[in-house]
């Protein structure tokens, strides 16, 4: 299959006629109309003073113009999605750390974005839907920076240059900035285009959030690097789910496990609509799939799971289990899928086969290196292999299955989340002396935030309190459902305290 090294190169697949973009009720949009979005976005942005390298951060609601948007800005300038759902003190330090030129948002937006978009004297443009298609839009520029005439390289992004940016959760450390080149995210969108065998002919169901790894490549640039067509939602409802499916007549969705099951629960009085529009697959990733529901999804959608791997710093996919009639091992990750995959120790060695260390990738895909940030640099990478963080085995087919996670990141339901920050917003409690954010084990969302607090000698406070009070600085899915009061946290052997095994230790 083809190889692109810019999103320009990556949307010119698609035949002009064909559609590239549909949503609940909308017109469609075509190949032609994306390309001519794409290019009208970089000849606004760059009259706007805005060209390659700048970082362009997009706060949008799911659906296709935040599509478009991403596919659009990335071509012309680095493109950096934030969470919408984020408060005001999150916006903050994400603009801040991103170093961001503008922000855009709808018009008519009333996100907390804006507030800060403006005390930090950040340009925003307004994005407004044109009636070329769903996803077409035009860019307006709000307000104008007072400093007009600052140097900027116009014309399209080159490969090297970095198209997204993200930032992946630290346990130990602020979040990490991840620098993705347009090579790393073309190549990655291709590795799962090529795992997926996706054609012109497909069509997927998009209800993955577009300002996540997984569903900007998977559910985004790997069919587009195909020239098949997606159906945007404006996010995932189970209650919609199946209606959505009658109207896209989708041949393929990915999505999270805690999605997978939400969806399986409700498969049994919707069979007729599954009968009436059989997909070619099922994909999942973003965290481990428990076997028994990939089992009933299997059976209930009388069509393969195939279950992939993926991060942030490898621009999503790194290994996946294949379409039939190659083999499915369920509870296994799959061969690797795009870059090269290996297991390594401590010291640096690449083991053998049948036994357990790191699990370590490099490719084409894989990011080159943190921002501003040499330490973890120097912890990530060892002879050119990126250390994932996480422990692994291999067995001789080249079967990759996960045991364990050597970072301490907590992940609900797909959502990464950093104990360190959590720590950080309750220590700002007058009550509070000390906090140890983790883990949880939960049922279905895999894990739940959990948090112990050692409170100030004569001072008092309740669970509700500190969830209130972290509720207006933290997302909803970072704040603790559980919070312990304890007289001290316990401590590992060197008297540090320690965020893995402490559910455990707590009897959670």
């Amino acid at each position: 299959m083809q190889r692109f090294s810019t999103l320009v190169e990556l949307l010119a697949v698609g035949a002009d006629d064909a559609i590239a973009l549909q949503a609940p009720g909308a017109k469609p949009l075509t190949y032609h109309g994306l390309r001519a979005n794409q290019q009208k976005t970089l000849a606004a942005l760059n009259s706007f003073g805005i060209g390659r390298q700048d970082r362009v951060a997009i706060v949008l609601p799911n659906g296709p113009e935040m599509a478009s948007a991403f596919v659009s800005i990335a071509a012309a300038a680095t493109a950096a999605p934030l969470n919408p759902v984020y408060r005001a003190d999150e916006f903050e330090f994400y603009l801040s750390d991103l170093h961001a030129k503008a922000l855009v948002v709808e018009k008519g937006s009333t996100s907390p974005a804006l507030a800060i978009a403006d005390k930090l004297k950040i340009q925003v443009l307004e994005l407004t839907p044109s009636d070329e298609g769903i996803g077409a839009f035009t860019l307006t520029q709000v307000n104008p920076p007072a400093v007009t005439g600052a140097s900027f390289t116009p014309g399209p992004a080159a490969p090297e240059d970095i198209g997204l940016i993200l930032h992946t959760s630290g346990t130990t450390s602020r979040p990490k900035i991840v620098p993705l080149s347009n090579i790393n995210i073309c190549a990655s969108g291709g590795n799962v285009r090529d795992n997926l065998q996706l054609t012109a002919a497909d069509r997927g169901l998009n209800i993955m959030p577009l300002f996540h790894i997984h569903g900007l490549i998977a559910g985004l640039l790997a069919p587009l690097s195909a020239g098949s067509s997606i159906f945007c939602t404006p996010g995932f409802n189970a209650l919609k789910f199946f209606g959505w499916m009658t109207e896209a007549k989708p041949t393929w969705y990915t999505a999270v496990p805690t999605m997978h099951q939400t969806i399986v629960a409700r498969a049994a009085q919707n069979h007729e609509v599954i009968a009436a529009n059989p997909l070619r697959f099922i994909r999942s990733s973003s965290s481990s799939m428990p076997p028994q529901v990939i089992s009933e999804l299997e059976a209930a959608f009388k069509t393969p799971l195939i279950e992939a791997y993926g991060m942030t710093e490898a621009a999503h996919q790194m290994a996946s289990n294949p379409l039939p009639p190659a083999r499915r091992i369920p509870g296994s990750v799959g061969i690797a899928a795009g870059p090269e995959v290996a297991i390594m120790d401590t010291e640096g060695n690449l083991l053998e086969r049948g036994l357990t260390g790191e699990i370590v990738i490099r490719g084409p895909n894989v990011t080159a290196g943190y921002e501003n940030n040499p330490k973890a640099n120097a912890e990530a990478y060892t002879n050119g292999w990126f250390r994932t963080g996480d422990q692994g085995i291999m067995d001789v087919d080249g079967y990759l299955s996960i045991t364990g996670r050597l970072k301490e990141i907590i992940s609900r339901g797909g959502e990464k989340i950093s104990p360190r920050e959590v720590d950080e917003i309750l220590m700002d409690h007058p009550a509070v002396q000390q906090v140890v954010t983790f883990g949880i084990p939960h049922e279905k969302l895999g894990e739940e935030v959990g948090a112990a607090v050692v409170l100030r000698e004569g001072t008092s406070a309740t669970e509700k309190e500190l969830r209130e009070f972290a509720a207006v600085r933290l997302a909803d899915f970072k704040i603790p459902r559980k919070i312990l009061f304890l007289e001290e946290i316990p401590k590992g052997a060197t008297g540090k305290l320690q965020r893995i095994g402490l559910a455990a230790k707590l009897g959670l």
